[in-house]
């Protein structure tokens, strides 16, 4: 491996490297529920990806070690949640490990399929689980869109550099 004078350095591939380079990448937030044994589970998720337009199809990736997988891997339906630029503190929240994620001041509602729903988001879906793909340490979730409402107020919600950020004009 030789470097580019223009482009620095090289690293060779680490788990390091690959979050360096991620946090230089903007992204979409998303909160990801599923109904669970014992109560509705959820977190934040920036992984979120349109696949497929027909079929409509959305992917998203969690790591197995999370604790909203054992319910995600039994799910039949999950619900997708697109949060605007005044929902940081919600994504913190569903970001957090150990949070009471559907506790006050979370508003929600079971919606279709018991999936439960956040409101005030910018849109919404509920989908149902076609494939769960080993990738790694993680899953990668293929789900179907049964229905949503892309109707909410506002402006997204970013993910950059470890902070949440809303978009700048």
């Amino acid at each position: 491996m030789t470097a580019t004078p223009d482009l620095g350095t090289p690293q060779l591939a680490s788990p390091d490297l690959l979050r360096s380079v991620f946090r230089r990448h903007a992204a979409g937030v998303a909160v990801i529920t599923a109904p669970g044994a014992e109560g509705p589970v959820g977190f934040t998720a920036t992984s979120l990806t349109s696949v497929s337009a027909e079929p409509p199809i959305v992917s998203f990736g969690i790591g197995v070690g999370a604790s909203s997988w054992p319910a995600i891997s039994t799910s039949d339906h999950i619900g997708v949640h697109i949060l605007g630029e005044h929902q940081q503190e919600l994504a913190g929240t569903f970001a957090r490990s150990g949070a009471d994620r559907f506790g006050a001041p979370t508003r929600w509602r079971n919606g279709p399929e018991d999936v439960p729903v956040l409101d005030d988001v910018l849109a919404w879906l509920v989908c149902r689980v076609v494939a769960r793909v080993p990738a790694g340490d993680h899953r990668i979730v293929l789900a179907e869109v049964v229905l949503g409402d892309p109707s909410g107020a506002g402006r997204p919600l970013l993910y950059h550099q470890g902070r949440f950020n809303g978009l700048r004009d």
